[in-house]
């Protein structure tokens, strides 16, 4: 029925979800592609799903996942919201699923370019983009690197207006980078309920131990290290004065309760972008605010991303 989906060889809970992920991906019209970029230097092949068919009729639609499970987990349930209406293109970011690069660099500004690479190998040039948490880092990167790409841009729960200080000057509820890798990186099902406490706003309680082992033993062991060095280079040297200010139409996404990425992130981000940008603040949420409030982040992305007014920057009122 699903010749395109593998079933786990053992039973695991974690990986009978991702089957079903993967499921709702396929029967959303995605197959899943490995793509080589073409860096003979440094090798890097992209995993991303891509639309079945491409219509050029319609418009195009990125999703850019944060750190977390993989890009299905984020947004398998969103997925068929979008696929009607637009071409739509996940990637796994590199070292995230089946990507991965020889190349040294960490950047935002690295993993954007990839994207784009990416995104061309594929022949997209114009493409609306959402980013959750990291992926609105690569996001936001891309709008700087390659304007004439981005159409809309949202950016969901973004610290990117985070600059180094803020760790020492008490924003973030860890106080160096060791300790928020800890916490993003869990390895331990007591650091992966952490993780939960800090990303909702009333996580679930009583999880057994044996799964929250499996989620991680599927999860999380993969490229821990090179994943250390995403969450160092994008804490490191950081100042707001040094970022760059985008034109694109932009809708700031923040949960009220973030304890990850707090709200000031999302006012600072506001500021930062002007009148291209409307920041929205939804209630009862934490930092995992699609998984928390789907229906909620659902209504929001498509009353910007299919709403003709926003084709333009509002004016100043």
């Amino acid at each position: 029925m699903f010749p395109n989906l593998k079933f786990p060889k053992r039973f695991s809970f974690t990986a009978s979800i991702d089957w079903l992920c993967r499921h709702y991906f396929v029967n959303a019209g995605l197959r899943s592609v490995i793509t080589d970029l073409g860096d003979v230097n440094n090798v890097t092949n992209m995993h991303c799903w891509v639309p079945k068919i491409h219509k050029a009729s319609k418009p195009n639609l990125l999703l850019i996942h944060g750190f977390g499970a993989n890009a299905m987990w984020q947004y398998g349930e969103h997925i068929r919201h979008f696929t009607a209406r637009f071409n739509v293109y996940v990637p796994d970011l590199v070292f995230f699923g089946d990507s991965y690069t020889c190349s040294q660099e960490r950047t935002e500004l690295f993993q954007a370019a990839c994207v784009v690479k990416l995104m061309h190998a594929h022949g997209v040039r114009k493409t609306n983009i959402v980013g959750i948490s990291y992926g609105g880092f690569v996001g936001y990167s891309m709008a700087v690197q390659c304007p004439e790409m981005v159409e809309k841009l949202v950016l969901c729960c973004a610290g990117i207006c985070l600059e180094e200080k803020d760790l020492e000057n008490g924003l973030f509820n860890v106080s160096n980078v060791e300790e928020a890798s800890s916490i993003l990186l869990p390895q331990t099902p007591e650091k992966l309920k952490e993780l939960m406490r800090y990303s909702f706003a009333k996580p679930a309680k009583a999880i057994p131990s044996f799964f929250l082992t499996d989620f991680i033993n599927v999860m999380c062991k993969n490229y821990v290290e090179e994943k250390r060095e995403l969450i160092k280079a994008i804490l490191t040297n950081r100042q707001l004065s040094s970022l760059p200010k985008i034109a694109q139409p932009t809708l700031i996404l923040w949960g009220e309760e973030d304890q990850i990425f707090p709200l000031e992130l999302g006012y600072r981000l506001k500021r930062h972008i002007g009148n291209h940008g409307q920041l929205v603040i939804i209630k009862k949420a934490g930092h995992a605010v699609n998984l928390e409030q789907p229906k909620e982040f659902i209504k929001h992305l498509k009353s910007f991303l299919c709403d003709l007014y926003w084709s333009s920057p509002p004016s100043p009122s």
